[in-house]
């Protein structure tokens, strides 16, 4: 049995948790969009297409903004082709994904998803192939009010009322050389600084985030963040992260101390931007806007529906595309993925665990068919839900094991929030130990904890192991279910966690 010590202090916060830490993404990937949120004629589809299937556990995953249309689809994407009269629409070929794009769903029907969804849109540009033209335009199609040629042909088609995005993407992955148009860090900060300057011209209230470094593995990482930043940080409200996880040739050891890894990067990405505000005099902070994340099997499954396999079949409609099918061991990891976002909620502003549906997603749909939660998507669910009120700021001495690339690591992982509105406080583990249970100890200062209200655990279910998932046909094989044991009382909380799991434990407290 391994043991962990974790100590809280209601005096000890660091800030208010952001509620747009909880986002997601869809692109024009795969079937993301097409029979994923938007499949006409099937049973379950509205009379503008969206599957109220697919709708009903967004909304229950509880995502709160939704990065749209890209991802690297958007840096060879002409917003233009998405608007207006769908029989006139373009179809045009797809270089990122090697797709034929039918333009049916765009930024209109994008909004109105939107707003029966009940997010925040968070827009991307393309400054792949284009400019800051485009970006200005996009800009006051989308927002200004009326009286313009952009404007007024927004009403035209449908929407009299501005859309009001106030959250932009300047541009998708720029530093990856697998990106159409992709720029040196001195091309893409002069070029996303002009862009900013732009779109500000047409909307002085709007959110810009840069992009920054596609993983902490690119060869660029630090010097791309720090060129951008020097070109950008005026106009600029946040600075990007993406990163990708998996399972390597059966390392499951490093694998689930993947979360070290999103520890360095962002605490990385917080000192080059901190650095260049010293440089220059600055007197804001940059935040970030870690805008894609998630597991991800890039490599190792050389399946259908790999990009490159897609590619090798021509160009097609909406093929499938990573649609990785998620076990028990990434629901721990991507619940430690979470932990980190949470712990970083001082810094990091923004997240969207990328896709919603389908493409390496929490949320699975079948065309003409039924829809259902992957193992990933119970985490997300229950940290959108109970995150609320203040981070808190924890002291953490747990049991280590070893792994090959990130030496000693923590067998217990945890993040917690203090809601002084409802006195509660939520606590967020997960167990890496592959066989032991690990026995909490939780020391509660400035509280007295009255009462579990909830305990919840994702573990390895009854005659299943680490690879078990949830399928079409047994779509509950894992979820959530009660924590045995879990004990609080004054000053103190202590439960079991099984070996390989993620658990969730809500307290009333009062202050003392």
């Amino acid at each position: 049995m391994s043991r962990a010590r974790i100590t809280l202090d209601r005096d000890f916060t660091l800030g208010e948790v952001p509620r747009r830490l909880f986002g997601s993404f869809v692109e024009h990937m795969g079937r993301c969009v097409y029979t994923g949120i938007f499949e006409p004629g099937h049973p379950e589809a509205d009379e503008n297409g969206f599957r109220q299937d697919v709708l009903k556990l967004v909304k229950e995953l509880g995502a709160t903004v939704i990065r749209y249309p890209g991802g690297n689809f958007v840096s060879g994407y002409n917003w233009e082709d998405g608007i207006g009269p769908r029989e006139n629409r373009p179809r045009r070929l797809d270089g990122a994904w090697h797709t034929v794009e039918t333009n049916a769903f765009g930024l209109h029907e994008f909004v109105d998803w939107s707003r029966q969804a009940g997010t925040e849109i968070m827009e991307a540009i393309n400054l792949g192939t284009r400019g800051v033209d485009a970006a200005r335009e996009i800009v006051e199609y989308a927002n200004h009010p009326g009286g313009t040629y952009w404007s007024d042909l927004r009403a035209k088609n449908g929407h009299k009322d501005p859309f009001d995005i106030k959250l932009w993407c300047l541009g998708n992955e720029m530093d990856g050389p697998w990106q159409i148009g992709h720029k040196t860090a001195e091309e893409y900060g002069r070029l996303a600084q002009e862009a900013a300057k732009a779109m500000r011209f047409v909307d002085p209230d709007i959110e810009l985030v840069a992009c920054g470094s596609s993983s902490s593995g690119m060869p660029t990482f630090g010097d791309w963040e720090q060129t951008v930043l020097t070109h950008t940080y005026d106009e600029v409200d946040y600075v990007s992260l993406h990163a990708y996880y998996q399972e390597h040739e059966g390392d499951v050891g490093s694998f689930l101390a993947s979360a070290v890894d999103t520890d360095y990067f962002i605490e990385s990405v917080i000192a080059t931007a901190d650095a260049v505000r010293a440089k220059g005099k600055h007197k804001k902070h940059i935040n970030l806007s870690f805008d894609e994340w998630n597991v991800w099997y890039q490599r190792g499954l050389d399946t259908e529906d790999q990009p490159h396999n897609v590619a090798k079949a021509g160009w097609r409609e909406h093929p499938r595309v990573i649609e990785d099918k998620y076990n028990v061991t990434d629901a721990v990891v991507v619940g430690t993925l979470l932990n980190s976002l949470l712990r970083h909620g001082d810094r990091v502003k923004i997240a969207n665990q990328a896709q919603l549906v389908n493409v390496i997603a929490p949320i699975l749909s079948e065309e003409n068919g039924p829809a259902w939660r992957q193992t990933i998507f119970h985490p997300f669910a229950r940290m959108a839900e109970l995150a609320r009120g203040q981070i808190l700021r924890l002291s953490v001495d747990s049991d280590k094991y070893e792994n090959a690339r990130f030496g000693g690591t923590d067998l217990v992982d945890v993040s917690a929030t203090w809601n002084e509105e409802t006195g509660r406080v939520a606590l967020f583990f997960a167990n890496r130990g592959l066989e032991e249970a690990a026995d909490v100890e939780v020391a509660l200062r400035g509280f007295d904890a009255r009462r579990v209200i909830r305990a919840e655990v994702l573990e390895i279910p009854e005659g299943g192991d680490r690879f078990t998932a949830n399928t079409q046909s047994t779509p509950n094989q894992v979820g959530l279910k009660p924590l045995e044991g879990a004990k609080a009382s004054g000053s103190e909380l202590r439960a079991t966690l099984p070996a390989l799991s993620w658990a969730v434990i809500e307290l009333e407290v009062v202050k003392n």
